[in-house]
């Protein structure tokens, strides 16, 4: 055996190289150990994400959420309104901010549960939406189809809430959710048993027999919503990884309906009402953008597509309007009840208000004058009817309106007329709602009834509402048993009564709310002491605050040539109104030479003499030389005036009052509304009255004149948006075309028109004189004035009735005008 001896320098050597190499491969094996853990918890994290126990456990980790709904530890199955259905929303990270927000805000806040919104792993909240409730899933990207997004979707939605709703309901983006029919839908149905609620489908024309579906299987097409109950996801959910490895198509609602009639074994609903409750319009972008007033649009729980936002706003609003209507027909209802319960009492209507059910319980809980206070029964209480008002005296008895192709009235000048739109619209309303009503029982009957069309009918309006009769021809078609199919002929006799007024104060387009108000008219002891008998000033007035309506000053403009006696019952109306009474207003007269009439220094004289007198007011005139243009005229007195500026463009035929002044004030509103008056415009007062007593100035009927309903020359607005509209085409000549012209503009901008009959507007008759210096189009509505103002058609019937020879000349020159042209 042979002996090893160690050197001393060797073995140094050796622990040396030793304790390099063991460094060396320790970092090495540390590497290493980090690597493995790393790709075990990668793997891990995979495994838990796609993988589930047999018994529908939770797995360990959770995709990654960001306000992910939370829910109180009390919130279970039936214990809270707010744990009735929880709603998936399919979406893209490129729709966050549009249609999921959208969606959020308007059905999205009203659930009788939760709504949460999954997208992509590398969706972030918006920023515009900062609360939206996004769960953004991993491994999961937003390509088309989004079949492994909708399986994800599904398996999250049980892992976190599948104890705490009984309903699931799998949505797009796009549909829009009645959630009261919904809810009402939901709790009629039991949630225990496997359902799979939807629009059944086995694929159009093109695709079928390529769907992979036996010839009992279809599938609930995902665009208009799929509910699923709990049990019909606890049954599925385990086994969503087979069902992702195992796709036979691109279409995602096709493989989910696959794979719950594989596991759930359960098809769609077979039911044709679905179409219509669950409603799809195949119209699509194009679907909700035009008139919501179908019986589609108010039967349905879902309506898809609505691709744009502005629309699903639009949408919405018009739904919660429907279930304003809803809850005030509930109201009169009420209010029926109450009516027709104190009349088996006894009890007189008129003491309803202070009314007590027992000592000390009023039956009508708030004060008559709050905003709560729910109406008076004397007036909604009264029984539905056509007799609801009684006249008294035989001038009270109010006419009907006949109703066929045209409509015929007694109290309109003009017996004979077409249907208006608004009167057209009531009564679709009226047909809409009335065989929504016959056919609510259909299903149970086994009949429907359609509308053919409405053949005649009457109406009216009295002090309680619309009473109408209509004759409707309808179509019976009996489908169980013995079918059959009848036209038949019925009458509907309705009444719609009105709910009262309801009245909103605003400042400048801004409603005031309580507060404001209180604040503004309510005056406190301290105040008074501070500002008056500690400071020894009495005049309270002063520390009133200032109406922001009355304290908008009105600049008027008055473009004027020549007429000096017209103008001097100007200057008198203007003194009367706005002078004396101290109205916050200027005058600014733009002051053209007329081609006849030597007047131009004597209306300089008028003004200078007003302006003298009245030293304060504001009152200029601006002689400007040249041909008169009204347009050019205006222009030049706006570039007088401030960006602020509210501006009256005023004609020298006018007279007004101060209720005028109050509503120009009122209506127009800086960079949002322009107020175009309609004006009232005197007929002929030798036609009208011939020889008998004129009447007042202010007397507005048929008889002494019409509304000017396509004159816009007179029109408040401020100087910006003058500017920003375009203002008016400086080339136009004379009077008339350029109020059209400026009134186009605005119709095309951003700013809104209001427009409303002022009675304290009135334009006095003077006799039109037509220039042939005129251009063709001017010259042809000058004409077409001329005629309006002569007199009105009763006046003027009567003038024919009365003098044949009108009628005979009339039939002559026709003769004669149809011999010349033959």
């Amino acid at each position: 055996m042979e002996e090893v001896t160690f050197h001393p320098v060797m073995r140094k050597r050796r622990g040396l190289a030793s304790a390099i190499l063991g460094l060396i491969v320790g970092l090495l094996l540390g590497f290493l150990i980090q690597s493995y853990r790393i790709l075990s918890s990668s793997h891990q994290q995979r495994f838990n994400v796609y993988a589930t126990s047999l018994a529908g456990s939770r797995v360990l980790t959770r995709p990654s959420a960001r306000n992910v709904p939370k829910l109180n530890d009390d919130q279970q199955i039936n214990s809270s309104s707010t744990s009735l259905v929880f709603v998936g929303v399919m979406t893209a990270s490129k729709y966050l901010d549009s249609r999921a927000k959208a969606v959020y805000e308007t059905w999205g806040k009203e659930l009788p549960g939760k709504i949460a919104f999954f997208s992509s792993e590398s969706s972030v909240v918006p920023e515009n939406c900062p609360d939206l409730p996004l769960v953004a899933l991993p491994r999961v990207d937003d390509t088309y189809p989004p079949q492994k997004k909708s399986f994800m979707m599904l398996q999250y939605m049980w892992n976190n809430y599948g104890d705490r709703f009984e309903w699931f309901l799998r949505a797009d983006d796009d549909v829009y959710v009645r959630t009261d029919r919904l809810e009402k839908l939901l709790r009629s149905v039991d949630s225990r048993r496997a359902m799979y609620i939807g629009q059944a489908g086995r694929g159009n024309s093109e695709e079928f027999g390529l769907l992979s579906l036996e010839y009992d299987e279809n599938f609930c097409m995902g665009g208009p919503g799929v509910v699923l109950s709990r049990e019909t996801l606890r049954r599925i959910v385990p086994h969503i990884k087979y069902c992702l490895r195992h796709l036979y198509t691109t279409h995602e609602d096709v493989e989910l309906g696959r794979c719950v009639q594989r596991y759930a074994g359960i098809p769609c609903t077979w039911s044709y009402e679905m179409q219509s409750i669950l409603y799809h319009n195949s119209s699509g972008a194009q679907a909700f953008t035009g008139n919501l007033k179908k019986k589609e649009v108010h039967r349905a729980i879902t309506l898809h597509p609505v691709k744009s936002p502005p629309h699903m706003y639009r949408l919405h609003n018009y739904i919660r309007g429907l279930q304003v209507q809803d809850l005030q027909q509930e109201r009169l209802n009420l209010h029926r009840d109450i009516y027709t319960m104190v009349k088996q009492l006894g009890v007189s209507v008129e003491n309803l208000k202070n009314f007590e059910i027992a000592r000390g319980v009023p039956l009508f809980p708030t004060s008559p004058f709050s905003k709560e206070y729910p109406g008076d029964t004397e007036i909604l209480g009264v029984p539905a009817g056509l007799r609801s008002f009684k006249p008294t005296t035989s001038d009270e008895v109010i006419p009907w309106d006949f109703l066929s192709r045209s409509e015929y009235s007694l109290s309109d000048s003009n017996p004979r007329r077409r249907i208006h739109s608004d009167i057209k619209e009531g009564l679709e309303d009226i047909t809409r709602e009335v065989m929504a009503s016959i056919n609510a029982c259909s299903r149970q009957r086994g009949r429907v009834v359609e509308e053919r069309s409405t053949l005649y009918g009457y109406r009216r309006v009295d002090s309680y509402g619309a009473d109408t009769i209509l004759d409707l021809l309808l179509v019976y078609r009996k489908y169980r048993g013995r079918k059959v199919t009848l036209p038949v002929r019925r009458h509907v006799y309705l009444h719609q009564h009105f709910t009262g007024l309801e009245i909103r104060e605003t400042v400048d387009g801004r409603e005031i709310d309580e507060e404001r108000r209180s604040e503004r008219n309510d005056r406190t002891l301290q105040d008074i002491f501070r500002g008056g008998f500690l400071n020894l000033n009495f005049n309270f007035e002063e520390q009133e605050e200032e109406d922001p309506v009355k304290s908008k000053i009105v600049h008027f403009i008055l473009p004027l040539s020549g007429r000096y006696e017209v103008f001097q019952r100007f200057i008198q109306n203007y003194e009367e109104i706005c002078l004396t009474s101290g109205e916050r207003t200027s005058l600014l007269v733009i002051l053209y030479r007329h081609r006849t009439e030597d007047t131009f220094n004597r209306t300089i004289d008028l003004i200078e003499q007003l302006k003298y007198k009245y030293r304060s007011a504001s009152i200029d005139i601006i002689p400007v030389p040249g041909t008169f243009s009204r347009a050019r005229a205006l222009n030049h007195g706006v570039s007088r005036l401030n960006g602020n500026d509210l501006m009256f463009f005023i004609d020298v035929d006018i007279v007004f009052t101060e209720a005028a002044l109050h509503r120009i004030r009122s209506n127009t509103l800086l960079g949002r509304q322009i107020y175009f008056p309609v004006v009232f415009s005197q007929y002929d007062p030798k036609i009208v009255y011939g020889y008998a007593k004129k009447q007042g100035t202010f007397a507005i009927s048929e008889m002494t004149g019409y509304w000017r309903q396509f004159g816009f020359g007179i029109v408040s607005l401020f100087k910006q948006d003058y500017k920003s509209v375009g203002g008016f085409d400086l080339t136009i000549q004379g009077w008339g075309k350029e109020d059209v012209d400026f009134y186009e503009k605005v119709v095309k901008s951003n700013i809104k028109i209001f427009r409303s009959a002022d009675k304290d507007l009135v334009h006095v008759y003077h006799e039109v004189e037509c220039s042939k210096d005129l251009s063709e189009t001017q010259w042809s509505m000058c004409m077409g004035t001329k005629a309006d103002t002569y007199a009105g058609i009763e006046t003027l019937s009567k003038m024919i009735y009365e003098n044949p020879e009108i009628l005979r000349f009339a039939k002559a020159r026709r003769l004669n005008l149809t011999n010349a042209a033959g």
